[in-house]
């Protein structure tokens, strides 16, 4: 067995590369450009070499500053990761002629299948059924504009070498045909070194399932079952599922079968990945294959018990497949969160910044119930605008998909992160959508579900009184504190008050609050003081805690907390609001209070993340209109074009390209 291998990556899968290694007993040698001289992949490994500068396209993505590290080290194989040069022809064929091993497929393959274009000719020459489009290389946006004229509207926009939703766009216009291929060209260059672009049909409806498959040097290829990424958003997913909630056995076997064929065909070694789009009617189209490991793949690992980075280890050393196709078996249910850098509320842009608290819920398996967190970074890191802004990949598994849904909402109210945004609210959200829970999902269902973005969740009543009934309980301890103070201070003992009034949005309900042996019963009643429901709250919080766990009449409850001017900030399943406890007389006095206004910033066209300013499209003096693009922001390797709102004129311009922002800086004013 290899002695010491290099990650030629970083983040989460460099970490999880590493622990697999470790359990191998095989030493490990870590890459990292400037951005990441503190990063935790670079703690974990045995060793680390510097490689250049923050941009992929200075470091990670340079094939002699890898080689050269392997060299330094005697490292005698690279784990590629994904992304990066995992699927790079060049890349492997480099590493060979220095005798260092590739843990990966062989040459042929990443040259066949890594290529999104030369997959899909190759995948029809072997008479596999894909998705129409055009297989030539774009020349240009008049190129581009032809070819989906003739393909039909709506039109998928990819980068040849893409993955990870990199350089993909949807288009179902001229108009967006030029932008998106001008974007797509854009990132394809930036994240992968490489800016060929093709296009294809997009199929309406689709479900995106996809098969795992692992083979040897010696002709053995398995396949370990199904993936579901529907759920997606902007090309790129955001929960993943094992196994898949609509494939029947018949189906899964014959798509199982065809990603076999088409491995065997260009002989096939290590782990990789068929994708399928699969119709309402189950039937399937070969969309391409990943010749790497999945970002996904710990939902697959945990419904077979099968360490993939482990098989691709040994089979890179040249070892058989110990692993037979009678041998892989579905055992329960895994679903996969992506934690990204990104604020839900305002579209998903990225945000970047110092990790203040980062507090993942607890790894292991209890009562048959599984935690999995693989993740990059650690409390006081740095989440940068270099890299993709994911932070972590929360995993549960449990005997069926209900309950592993379940656990992933608690896992999620458990995880807490300060100091940057997140989409932690958005996936408790789409754990509780009912149409998630059934299993009828689309790649469509974010846009379908979501029209207008995200703004949160809306409480229902139940959920309204559990959220009244935790913040009643933290107001009482923080209370009987302040009196227990106060009353040590003055020397003249207080009496704390028993009756509240609970507020959280517009509504308001009084309640009484009395101490007993079991926890806190908690009273609600009408105006007239009648009882008009109760709840028993049971916990161990204390002040100084952002996560409240405890029982609600018996039923477990995890709600994130910030301790607010006026109350408490919660968080519960999506749902984010303030709750406040008052006095009767306090709540009648806030309601007196003037509402503070917002400042006015209309005029203004403000960058919604910290990001590198590509383009400003627009000049001094220029009127716009509704739609036209204003400027183009990049940040986490992703570019965002900015549009104007309203008819106006712009009359001053404070930025220009090149130039990196801070949120909320001004880009430009508007006049009428």
């Amino acid at each position: 067995m290899f002695k010491k291998i290099l990650i030629a990556n970083r983040g989460e899968i460099a970490c999880r590369v590493i622990k697999t290694a470790r359990k191998m007993g095989i030493k490990t040698v870590a890459v990292y450009s400037a951005a990441d001289k503190d990063a935790l992949h670079v703690e974990m490994a045995d060793e680390a070499v510097a490689i250049g500068l923050p941009a992929a396209s200075e470091s990670y993505l340079v094939i002699d500053k890898i080689i050269a590290a392997c060299k330094a080290t005697g490292a005698e194989a690279v784990h590629p990761g994904y992304g990066f040069l995992s699927e790079n022809a060049k890349f492997a064929q480099a590493l060979k002629d220095d005798g260092i091993a590739f843990i990966g497929p062989n040459i042929k393959a990443v040259e066949v299948m890594g290529d999104k274009i030369e997959s899909k000719k190759f995948a029809n020459a072997a008479k596999v059924n894909t998705v129409p489009g055009e297989l030539g290389v774009i020349k240009d946006a008049a190129d581009a504009i032809r070819i989906a004229g003739k393909i039909g509207y709506p039109v998928m926009i990819k980068a040849s070498a893409g993955g990870g939703g990199k350089g993909m766009r949807i288009a179902w216009s001229e108009s967006e045909v030029a932008e998106g291929f001008a974007s797509s060209k854009s990132e394809a260059k930036s994240s992968f070194g490489d800016d060929r672009i093709f296009i294809e049909k997009f199929v309406t409806q689709p479900r995106h399932i996809e098969i795992q498959v692992l083979g040897d040097k010696h002709g053995n290829v398995i396949y370990v079952m199904e993936r579901e990424c529907s759920i997606q958003r902007r090309n790129q997913k955001v929960i993943e599922e094992a196994p898949s909630p609509f494939l029947d056995e018949a189906t899964r076997k014959a798509m199982g079968e065809q990603a076999v064929a088409l491995a065997k065909a260009v002989d096939y070694e290590s782990a990789g990945t068929v994708e399928f789009i699969v119709d309402k009617d189950r039937n399937f189209y070969f969309l391409e294959m990943n010749t790497r490991l999945q970002v996904e793949h710990p939902v697959t690992e945990l419904i077979t018990g099968i360490d993939l980075v482990e098989q691709m280890i040994r089979v890179a050393y040249g070892e058989k497949l110990s692993i037979k196709q009678s041998d892989v078996k579905i055992n329960g249910w895994a679903i996969e969160s992506r934690i990204y850098a990104e604020d839900p509320y305002r579209n998903n842009l990225p945000s970047t910044g110092r990790l203040v608290r980062y507090q993942p819920p607890a790894e292991g398996t209890e009562n048959g119930l599984t935690i999995r967190n693989d993740t990059g970074v650690y409390e006081g890191g740095e989440i940068s605008i270099y890299y993709d802004p994911m932070i972590a990949k929360l995993c549960t598994h449990g005997p069926d998909r209900l309950t592993a849904i379940e656990h992933m909402s608690v896992a999620l109210d458990s995880f807490r992160i300060e100091g940057i945004r997140h989409n932690i609210p958005f996936l408790g959200a789409i754990m509780e959508h009912p149409r998630w829970k059934s299993g009828n999902i689309t790649t469509g269902f974010i846009a379908e579900e979501f029209p207008d973005g995200f703004h949160g969740v809306e409480l229902a009543e139940a959920r309204r009184v559990k959220l009244a009934a935790v913040a009643v309980y933290m107001n009482k301890i923080h209370a009987d504190r302040a009196v227990l103070i106060t009353g040590q201070l003055s020397g003249r003992p207080r009496k704390l008050p028993t009756e509240w009034v609970v507020q959280i949005g517009e509504w308001s309900q009084p309640v009484r609050a009395r101490l007993i042996d079991a926890g806190l019963e908690v009273t609600f009643v009408d105006d007239k003081g009648a009882k008009v429901s109760e709840a028993l709250v049971a916990s161990d919080w204390m002040p100084g805690q952002s996560v409240f766990t405890g029982k609600i009449n018996g039923q477990s409850i995890v709600v994130q907390l910030d301790r607010a001017k006026q109350g408490y900030q919660l968080s519960y399943r999506g749902s984010n609001v303030l709750a406040v406890v008052r006095t009767a007389t306090g709540h009648r006095l806030a309601a007196l209070m003037p509402e503070k206004i917002a400042a006015d910033t209309s005029k203004f066209l403000l960058c919604p993340m910290p990001g590198l300013v590509k383009s400003i499209a627009v000049e001094e003096g220029q009127d716009v209109k509704v739609g036209d693009t204003l400027a183009v922001v990049e940040a986490m390797k992703m570019e965002n074009i900015l549009r104007a709102e309203k008819d106006c004129k712009v009359v001053k311009i404070s930025a220009k390209a090149g130039d990196s922002l801070a949120v909320d800086a001004v880009i430009m004013e508007f006049g009428s």
